[in-house]
């Protein structure tokens, strides 16, 4: 998305100051983007849409003269007020400018606080996965997919001026020369001497044949180009497909009975953008659903985000599940593995022992990045979880995060995956 002032350039706006409006206006937009992600059903995330801007947070900055000391003014319509009166604070809900107050029905006020933007889709998607990557992503197996880069595939006869290989070409007019016997410039050059110093003496015959000599010479130079038409070639290039790294993202989320709506609520809104940020970003990132009460299973997109299915908690049924698949598909010798876990951080009873053994010895040798996520309620001030204590004992462990409410996803699931320039600048 691209925020264009087509205003015409006025006296006393210089373009600094422009360029500053256009990065705050910007600024705002992708702010209203990713706010937008909180309020949305989880299906529609990464649709197209209005955003609302507030108008007051473009607004250009203006200096004005102030004067000094005590003015005078006389404001026209007061029949009520005399000088020294005290005026009440007057209370309404209207703050906006221009015809705001009073305009709408009921007397509150609207006014012209805001305006509306549409965004495409490819907008939208471009705002709110800015600056976002997957974490140490290594090269280790490429695959070929659809996309194509080109590649050098040798030289042709014809083409664009900017494809001109001029060394061949010049490789190529040197071959034909040298095999047609082109007279050489010295050789002509040493020929008209002989025949200019034959004239000076008294030898006419051997003057004569001379200066045949170098005619002949001459006409074979001529006939010969020094480049020819069929000497040129051009580079050509042709469609290749363009290999890039496997990765497979493992995304494990518990449904058990300890998780609330609200609960599956941020969750699946968490793993929403994921699904959407490696879709988006990355065309050859195999996706693996797994949900979890005290058994495990690996479900399609679908079943992951709107089954209702509930149970036990037992983490470790997960990580066994997880540990199965790569072990039987995804070898890490050739794919880049990533896991997202999502949970409220309940286990059950002597399972966490389980759960540490497994994390330690098997899935976070495997994996290039392990991000763990933990929900809870609203304003809960609840100690710390079971699962979040067995995670804490890992040295390195895994990313972990905590979150309560809608509004802090985005920011949390940008600091789990943004891109590590980024991420070293900030700390």
């Amino acid at each position: 998305m691209y925020v264009i002032d087509r205003r015409l350039n006025p006296s006393g706006k210089s373009l600094p100051n422009r360029q500053r409006f256009l990065r705050r206006a910007g600024k705002i937009l992708r702010e209203a983007v990713r706010n937008l992600s909180s309020s949305r059903p989880i299906r529609e995330i990464g649709d197209a849409g209005v955003v609302i801007i507030p108008a007051r947070g473009i607004e250009e900055p203006s200096f004005h003269t102030g004067g000094d000391g005590a003015h005078s003014r006389v404001l026209p319509g007061n029949k009520e007020f005399l000088e020294g009166d005290r005026i009440a604070r007057q209370s309404g809900s209207g703050s906006g400018r221009g015809k705001g107050s009073g305009s709408n029905a009921g007397g509150g006020g609207g006014g012209e606080d805001e305006f509306k933007v549409a965004l495409s889709a490819e907008e939208f998607l471009n705002l709110f996965l800015e600056d976002l990557e997957l974490p140490d992503l290594e090269r280790r197996k490429l695959s070929l997919t659809d996309s194509t880069g080109l590649r050098r595939a040798g030289y042709q006869r014809g083409g664009s001026p900017a494809n001109l290989a001029l060394t061949r070409t010049m490789r190529n007019a040197l071959s034909r020369r040298m095999a047609l016997k082109r007279p050489k410039p010295e050789e002509i050059e040493r020929a008209r001497q002989a025949a200019t110093d034959a004239e000076l003496g008294d030898d006419e015959e051997q003057s004569e044949a001379l200066r045949a000599e170098l005619e002949a010479l001459e006409l074979r130079t001529r006939s010969i180009p020094y480049i020819d038409p069929i000497d040129i070639r051009y580079r050509r290039f042709e469609p290749s497909p363009r290999p890039i790294a496997q990765a497979v993202m493992f995304c494990v989320m518990d449904v058990s009975g300890s998780m609330t709506e609200h609960m599956k609520d941020i969750a699946k809104r968490f793993f929403m953008l994921l699904y959407v940020f490696l879709e988006r970003r990355y065309k050859q990132v195999e996706i693996v659903f797994i949900r979890h009460t005290d058994e495990a299973r690996e479900v399609d997109e679908k079943t992951f985000f709107e089954s209702r299915e509930t149970g036990g908690t037992r983490v470790s049924s997960a990580l066994k599940e997880t540990l199965r698949i790569i072990e039987e598909r995804y070898p890490v010798a050739d794919w880049n593995i990533y896991i997202a876990q999502a949970s409220d951080g309940d286990n059950e009873s002597g399972d966490s022992e389980k759960s540490l053994a497994l994390m330690r010895e098997g899935l976070l040798p495997l994996s290039q990045y392990f991000a763990y996520l933990e929900v809870d309620e609203p304003h809960s001030d609840s100690p710390m979880s079971t699962l979040w204590k067995t995670y804490a004992h890992l040295d390195p462990g895994p990313t972990m995060r905590r979150v309560t409410s809608r509004q802090e996803i985005y920011p949390v699931f940008r600091e789990l995956f943004k891109r590590r320039a980024d991420a070293e600048a900030s700390s």
